[in-house]
């Protein structure tokens, strides 16, 4: 192997006038690389479109969105005859909304927990060393496909309601309050997140799925068991704290309380995986 030089020349000072310098007197330099320097870091528009990839490019990410419309056109397709099909466009709608809430989280703790699973984290943070910046990519990746995937979730409650309208003869019915279009996009939006702070938190996926099932699901029947966990269920549940969303009506202690579970359950496990991300070892 060889490497090319130049002829440039560096003198090389002894270091006291009375002592000789063991260093020749000439040494010879690598020659510069040629070409522009590059002057900005890694857009963050493209670490958005790198994790959107690895979200949705990937045969787990791929299989989960198969299953996910599996399951929504089984329902659809059950309401559609059901009843004559009379069913109103907000019962569509939660038809829609409720598999992709439950389902979307793993596609986004899966996004984070590869880095350390398929070991791509030396390649993700090699390229962008500043790991805040992919932390913050992958979350908003995530939310990014929780509003495409509640879109999607409104034109497909919109088509099957029609569909019934029109082939069932079913009577019209597209009224629905604000807050509970608030509280069905909110249930697909927090539960990505707090799937994405939970794979930043274990790094782990089976770690990671098992206790963001397992942990809230228990607590929440903890909370309707014993008597004395009834209070602080009230305010640390999500699911009960979201309840009155979908009834359209909230008060203002059931915002705070709503706001409360919301802090436990989304922003700490968010807050603690990105500190955790930024100084985890990285093999």
């Amino acid at each position: 192997m060889t490497t090319t030089t130049t002829s440039a020349t560096a003198s090389v000072a002894p270091t006291s006038p009375n002592a000789e310098s063991t260093l020749p007197a000439t040494a010879k330099v690598p020659s510069r690389i040629a070409g522009p320097r590059p002057t900005t870091g890694v857009p963050f528009t493209r670490l958005v479109h790198v994790e959107l990839r690895k979200m949705l490019d990937t045969r787990a990410g791929r299989w989960l969105l198969i299953g996910i419309a599996a399951i929504i056109a089984t329902a659809l397709t059950i309401m559609f005859f059901n009843e004559g099909g009379q069913h109103s466009f907000e019962e569509y709608l939660q038809a829609t909304t409720m598999p992709m809430a439950i389902i979307l989280p793993v596609v986004g703790i899966l996004a984070v927990t590869s880095e350390w699973s398929q070991r791509t984290g030396l390649v993700t943070f090699g390229l962008e060393p500043r790991r805040m910046r992919v932390a913050w990519a992958k979350l908003l990746s995530a939310l990014t496909v929780g509003v495409a995937a509640f879109a999607l979730a409104l034109a497909l409650a919109g088509i099957a309601h029609q569909a019934a309208i029109t082939f069932r003869g079913i009577t019209a019915d597209w009224g629905i309050d604000g807050l509970v279009l608030l509280g069905a996009g909110g249930y697909v939006l927090l539960g990505i997140a707090q799937g994405v702070g939970f794979g930043m938190l274990f790094k782990n996926t089976p770690a990671a799925i098992v206790v963001y099932f397992i942990l809230p699901t228990a607590w929440s029947i903890l909370g309707s068991m014993v008597s004395w966990l009834e209070s602080a269920a009230a305010w640390l549940d999500m699911q009960h704290t979201m309840q009155p969303l979908f009834s359209g009506s909230l008060t203002g202690e059931q915002w705070a309380q709503l706001g409360t579970s919301v802090s436990l359950w989304v922003v700490l496990p968010l807050a603690l995986g990105i500190w955790r991300l930024t100084r985890a070892e990285v093999k």
